[in-house]
Parts: C-alpha cells; sequence; structure tokens
C-alpha cells in the first residue's frame, strides 16, 4: 500500500543465530530446544574470573554471510563491549563488534512487481546473544541461558527501502542468501532469524527524514510487512491530524493487527562501549579469506541456473528445488547418482514435500537419503518397476528401508523379458477369441480388455509398455486375410 503524499523510509537490522557447535565465547553447545539452562558454563553465567575465547567458526561463517552478499571483509577488528542489565544477560554485557565491524558495503538484489532493485548492507558484525526471559502466568519470571553467547551476525541494511513489500523482498532474499551460505537454518519460528524494523515517512519532495519509529523483534517475515504497513498508516494519520512523532520503540500485535508503545526514547541507549579487555584484536589475512571463500557453497541464483542450462528444468521447478538448502541440496545428491533429472525433481517437489508436509517434519529430521530414492528412481527408469509400483517402494524409503532389497523382498519386479511374456500373451489370445475378433472389428476397447486378463495371469507384474507392444504385434499378426 502507498501512503498519499508520503515517501517512506526503512531500514533493517536482522540477527541471525550460526549453527556452529560451539557458542561464541565458550565451549557450550549450540543447540535448539534443549532443557533450559542445560547448554551452559561459567562463561555464560559470567562468572568472577572466567576469561572468554573467540570461537574461529563462528568468524568464518560470519565471513561467509559477508562474501555471499558482495560485501568487504576488514582485515583488522576488534571486539567490544555493550553494557546494559538484564536479566538474561548475567555478565551485564555483551561481547559485539561496535566500530570495526567485521564486514561492510555489501548488497542485495530484490524484484517486487517485476521491477528490479538493488539494495545496500551497509555493516554486518559478529556478536554474542543474550539469554531468553519467558513470564510465567504464575507471577514468576524465568531465565533460560541456553541462547545466551549463541554466536550472531547482525546485518544492518541501508535505508534503501520504500514499501512493506519491499521489505518482504529484501528479507526474503536475505534469508536465501543466509542460508545457502550454509551458516544458519533461517527459522524464524525458532528464533534464528530476528528482525527490528526502523520506518519513518515523510511529505513528497521534503528534504528532511521524518521521526524514525523502531519496530522490535518481529518474527516473520508477513509479520513484517503487516506492521509496517501499519505504521505507515498510523504515522501518516498522526502528521494529517497536526500531530508530531516521538522517538519510540514498539512491538506487533499479530492478533489485533497493530503495532504497541513499548517505551520512548527521550535520548540515544548509552552502552557505555569500549574495547574488550579480555580479546585479543583479529587480523583477516588475503589467504584467509580466500580460503572461506573456497568453502561458500553455490548460491541459489547459481543452482537455478544451472539446473535450467544443464540439467534441462523449467524455470519453476529451479525456482521450488532453491526455496531451502537441504532440498537443493538433496536434489544435488541424487543427480550426482545418475538419476533422471526431471523425475527427481517431480518426486522432491510432489511426493517428497507432501510426505514432509503431512508429517510435519524437515528433511533432516527424516530417513529419506538422496541414494536410496535416486536406486528407487532408476528402477522406474530401467523398468524393474512401474510408477504404481514405486507408490509401495516410496513409502518403504521413508521409512529407511533399502529400495533395491524393498523390491525383491516384495517381488515387485516388473516382468520385461518378451521370452517371458509372449508365451503368456499368447495363451490369454487362446482363451478370449471374441477380444481378438472385436479388436479386429475396430472396437479399441478389447485391446484394455486383454491387457487385463495379463496382468491379472501376471500378478500385476508385467511391464505394461512391453505387454502392449508384444499384444499389438500379436493382434495384427493375427488379422484375417
Amino acid at each position: 500500500m502507498t501512503i498519499p503524499n508520503f515517501e517512506t523510509t526503512i531500514g533493517l537490522e536482522v540477527h541471525v543465530e550460526m549453527k556452529t557447535n560451539s557458542k561464541a565465547m565458550s565451549p557450550s553447545p549450540v543447540q535448539f530446544g534443549a532443557q533450559p539452562n542445560a547448554n551452559t558454563n561459567v562463561i555464560d553465567w559470567g562468572y568472577p574470573g572466567v576469561l572468554p575465547q573467540a570461537n574461529k567458526g563462528a568468524l568464518e561463517f560470519g565471513m561467509r554471510a559477508a562474501l555471499a552478499m558482495g560485501a568487504t571483509i576488514r582485515p583488522a577488528l576488534h571486539w567490544d563491549r555493550k553494557n546494559y542489565f538484564y536479566p538474561d544477560n548475567p555478565k551485564a554485557y555483551q561481547i559485539t563488534q561496535q566500530f570495526e565491524p567485521l564486514a561492510y558495503d555489501g548488497q542485495l538484489e530484490i524484484e517486487v512487481d517485476g521491477v528490479k532493485k538493488t539494495v545496500g548492507i551497509t555493516e554486518l558484525h559478529v556478536e554474542e546473544d543474550a539469554g531468553k526471559n519467558t513470564h510465567g502466568t504464575d507471577g514468576y519470571s524465568y531465565v533460560d541461558l541456553n541462547r545466551q553467547g549463541t554466536p550472531l551476525i547482525e546485518i544492518v541494511g541501508a535505508p534503501d527501502l520504500h514499501t512493506p513489500d519491499e521489505a518482504y523482498a529484501y528479507l526474503e532474499v536475505l534469508r536465501q542468501t543466509i542460508q545457502f551460505s550454509g551458516i544458519s537454518d533461517v527459522k524464524m519460528q525458532e528464533g534464528s532469524m530476528r528482525v527490528d524494523a526502523n520506518i519513518s515517512i515523510r511529505p513528497i519532495g521534503s528534504k528532511e527524514h521524518g521521526q524514525r519509529v523502531e519496530l522490535k523483534n518481529l518474527n516473520s517475515l508477513n509479520y513484517v510487512r503487516k506492521a509496517l504497513a501499519y505504521e505507515e498508516d498510523r504515522q501518516a494519520k498522526i502528521y494529517l491530524a497536526g500531530g508530531t512523532l516521538k522517538q519510540q520503540t514498539r512491538r506487533y500485535d499479530s492478533a489485533a493487527n497493530v503495532t504497541v508503545l513499548m517505551r520512548e526514547k527521550e535520548t540515544a541507549d548509552d552502552y557505555r562501549y569500549f574495547p574488550e579487555p579480555d580479546l585479543a584484536p583479529v587480523h583477516i589475512s588475503a589467504d584467509w579469506i580466500e580460503e572461506v571463500r573456497a568453502a561458500l557453497p553455490k548460491s541459489a541464483p547459481e543452482r537455478r541456473q544451472y539446473y535450467i542450462d544443464d540439467l534441462g528444468l523449467e524455470a519453476y521447478t529451479a525456482e521450488v528445488l532453491t526455496q531451502t538448502l537441504e532440498m537443493s541440496d538433496f536434489f544435488d545428491a541424487m543427480v550426482a547418482t545418475g538419476a533422471n533429472p526431471v523425475r527427481s525433481a517431480n518426486y522432491v517437489m510432489g511426493e517428497v514435500n507432501a510426505f514432509l508436509n503431512e508429517a510435519h517434519l524437515d528433511l533432516e529430521q527424516t530417513e529419506l537419503t538422496p541414494d536410496n530414492l535416486a536406486a528407487m528412481i532408476k528402477m522406474i527408469e530401467d523398468g524393474t518397476i512401474s510408477t504404481k509400483m514405486a507408490k509401495r517402494v516410496f513409502t518403504a524409503v521413508t521409512k529407511g528401508e533399502d529400495a533395491v532389497e524393498f523390491v525383491e523382498a516384495n517381488g515387485l519386479k516388473q516382468l520385461s523379458d518378451p521370452a517371458v511374456l509372449t508365451p503368456i500373451i499368447s495363451e490369454i489370445l487362446a482363451k478370449n477369441e471374441q477380444s481378438v475378433i472385436d479388436y479386429h472389428n475396430g472396437k479399441d476397447r478389447a485391446v484394455g480388455a486383454l491387457v487385463g486378463q495379463i496382468m491379472k495371469q501376471t500378478k500385476g507384474n508385467a511391464n505394461p509398455n512391453v505387454v502392449n507392444e508384444i499384444l499389438l504385434a500379436a493382434l495384427q499378426a493375427s488379422k484375417p486375410e
């Protein structure tokens, strides 16, 4: 929606949790869904006398994200302390990169209504996450520090966005870019990607920006779009009524589809930043950058182009296959075994997706393997099993059974040998003289009846293509002179 007579300016700050094995500054494991406070140690709890140790993997993952967005990596940087007091932060400070962020000057290309646009990335820095505060209905508040110290990247976008739809498109591209860099699953429902939005409006033609309002902790792309649209309208109504806006932080109430005041800011927060005294500066060599670049997986656009140009897939199919890194990797692994790309793509988009949706699972949570599904597809391609039989085989494959062994054990191999099928077909023709006469009198349904008899005789295992070929040849040969 466009607000008449006003221009909107939007800047997004996105926090992404990285899926390293351990935390940013401690050896505690990083694992979603663990028992509260299970994945913690004395560094996370901020015990006196303990010292942090920077996770090299977190820096490398941050470099991956930066390279994926075309950003420049800073060769020398230091860590900073951001001081604040809150129950979910027992150290009373957060280790971040306020003054020398890891990377800067990146960009992403978005498309809205057929119009492409480049959106700048101002900076990207690595920091540690805080814990999680939960306010119970029993009057108590609870603190879970499993998330405390989880390595984050904060991606600060330039204020280049001007509509909620542009913000939505930007976040879609950003999420896919991060996911295909291999550093995060970017599951907003699990908090591994969180969005803060800054929005202001001003009269068209004005050189001065309007008062900025911050929207905190938006946890779905759709909520971001809805919250920004509501905020555009709210701010415009205030200006049109002759009112003024104050600098505010607001949250989005999805049930009521409104933004709600959290606090007003009279002055900027004073976090008393200073260089982290317990960590040495970081020096990033050109060789290290190139080593990280070499480990970067192919991006979604690169994969789409490969699927279309080299594998002969339709553009829509390529788009669907690159919705997630797991799906794209799964498909790539199937093709690498020699499975037919088109049939593999159809199975991944069709049967596999249907199975995942019904079971409410992600690919990595299932017993499906690319090799096993590819083996089933190869059996369809070479005529070992029919597409009808493949339904049974697919069910077995989703349970982790070996496709080839299941076919052998259950007698599902198609009869494709003409030497075996010809006598069976001859016997059926001899027993069904009327169907043969009907065929020669132009009744095409007679062929279907004969095929049904043959399939019954072979318990459904005859290869329909081979059966039709032999049957039609035999019928032609029996044509009266």
